[in-house]
């Protein structure tokens, strides 16, 4: 039964919020929505385009990588879509350097010292909301590097890349010589997450693979996945490519499952 406040009649699935952060049971003033529902979602909607439009900060990102234990070097690069409004409008240029970018690469690859190839590649791209990686992607390095942090595994410079897609990785990986490449990039805001990072990795990148060739972990932020549960699966799946030499469909995430698991009732069933 419905009932009614004022003007406003609200739902009887009103308790399921509670749950979620999508915009259910939000209640109705006639056949319109109530006017606080109505100007929150307005407000979602201008932060997720706010997102899109952020031009990535990469001197204040720079400077926090560098400070990371086990992070010797860091450079910055742009790939071949000059500008946002490019970037948005031609995905295609998203993924590949721009030449500059590429030279410097090459430069920096030819320093290489003391290994024939990096066991380990981070490439950090803005992507669709550099929001989401200028918030999430060094407290998630910081989770993970306290997990790995007795590890022998060999790193590559972080690479952080302006106006770039996923793809971007293959071609930044090959360049410095890397078996494994991990991609932190901003996905695509959603309207209850303009800040969602996405993590991305492909062995043995190389331009020119496709998407069944990566393994992702999503939704990385602090209403979403925590830095230590992404860290954990992080370093389940990167011990997993390493050992066996695959990645994407050929690798499983078949790590245990999250110490969360069985503390949280399901609220169909009741406690």
């Amino acid at each position: 039964m419905t009932k009614r406040n004022d003007t406003v009649v609200t739902n009887p699935w009103g308790m399921l919020r509670q749950f979620t952060s999508g915009r259910i049971a939000l209640g109705r003033t006639g056949i319109s929505l109530p006017t606080t529902p109505q100007l929150e979602f307005q407000l979602a909607h201008a932060r997720a385009r706010d997102a899109v439009h952020h031009e990535l900060n990469t001197d204040t990102l720079h400077q926090a990588i560098i400070g990371l234990p086990l992070v010797e070097q860091c450079v910055v690069v742009e790939s071949s879509a000059g500008n946002r409004a490019t970037y948005l409008q031609r995905p295609d240029l998203g993924r590949r350097l721009s030449s500059g970018s590429r030279e410097q690469l090459q430069v920096l690859a030819s320093q290489k010292k003391g290994v024939a190839k990096y066991d380990l590649a981070f490439v950090i791209a803005d992507g669709l909301s550099a929001l989401a990686v200028e918030t999430n992607a060094v407290p998630f390095l910081q989770a993970l590097l306290e997990i790995e942090g007795q590890s022998k595994l060999s790193l590559a410079p972080v690479t952080v890349v302006r106006q770039g897609r996923v793809a971007v990785g293959d071609e930044v990986g090959e360049l410095l010589g890397a078996k494994l490449v991990v991609v932190l990039i901003g996905e695509r805001p959603g309207l209850s997450s303009p800040d969602s990072m996405g993590l991305y990795m492909t062995w043995d990148p190389r331009v020119g693979l496709t998407d069944e060739s990566r393994n992702c972990i999503s939704n990385i932020r602090p209403a979403g996945l925590s830095y230590e549960e992404a860290a954990n699966k992080f370093s389940y799946l990167v011990g997993e490519a390493l050992r066996r030499g695959v990645t994407g469909v050929q690798l499983k995430d078949e790590a245990p499952a999250s110490q969360l698991e069985g503390r949280l009732s399901n609220f169909l069933l009741g406690n």
